[in-house]
């Protein structure tokens, strides 16, 4: 059992999820600036980010991105009724294949780095993510990227169900609503794993050398 932050985060069993952080849900060009949301918290946690995923790598944790990819083949009726209903300027795709808007923002995977492609608010779902967790003895997923709310939550829910410890980064997660921020951090800090700061993870990292 891993009790104490120093012993989920050891580089040995962690992992760094990086998720969405793509042009239609981070660039104020994107499709959901385009809806009327709003990207300042989000680009305000860009840059933070940037650096954490930098002392990551310096200290040897995986990183681990998740793009989400939508086709006409994989969005159902479902997921097309939940966009009619909850946004209203919904009018195509976000993040098709190919499209500018699908490109990562403001961080990219590194040479080696996996990229794994979901459909769905998990990265869990209908993917190869916990075949390569568990392939690589992965206990802890320390989340970051977009939407706070969404799919990052999503996947921190999932990732637990399947028995991860989970560490979700306060100020390296954003959405278009800081209410909404910080009712999902309360809900995870509860329920799902434990939030903290990036700070104290590079401090850790550091101190252990």
């Amino acid at each position: 059992m891993l009790t104490t932050l120093t012993q989920k985060i050891n580089p040995k069993h962690a992992a760094v999820l990086v998720i969405d952080m793509q042009n239609d849900f981070c660039h104020e060009n994107g499709v959901i600036a385009k809806q009327g949301r709003d990207m300042t918290f989000k680009k305000a946690m860009a840059p933070k980010l940037v650096r954490f995923l930098s002392e990551a790598r310096r200290h040897r944790v995986p990183v681990i991105f998740i793009r989400q990819i939508n086709l006409k083949e994989t969005l159902s009726d479902a997921a097309r009724e939940q966009k009619r209903r909850t946004q209203p300027k919904y009018g195509k795709l976000i993040c098709r294949k190919g499209s500018w808007g699908s490109r990562f923002y403001a961080v990219a995977p590194e040479p080696g780095e996996i990229v794994v492609t979901k459909h769905r608010y998990s990265a869990f779902a209908d993917t190869n993510l916990d075949l390569i967790l568990r392939s690589v003895g992965i206990r802890t997923l320390i989340m970051t990227g977009v939407a706070t709310n969404a799919c990052v939550e999503s996947t921190a829910r999932d990732g637990f169900m399947k028995d991860y410890y989970i560490v979700f980064l306060s100020d390296c997660t954003a959405t278009s609503s800081q209410e909404d921020h910080e009712a999902t951090l309360r809900n995870i800090n509860t329920y799902f794993g434990v939030v903290a700061d990036s700070s104290e993870l590079v401090n850790i990292w550091q101190k252990a050398g």
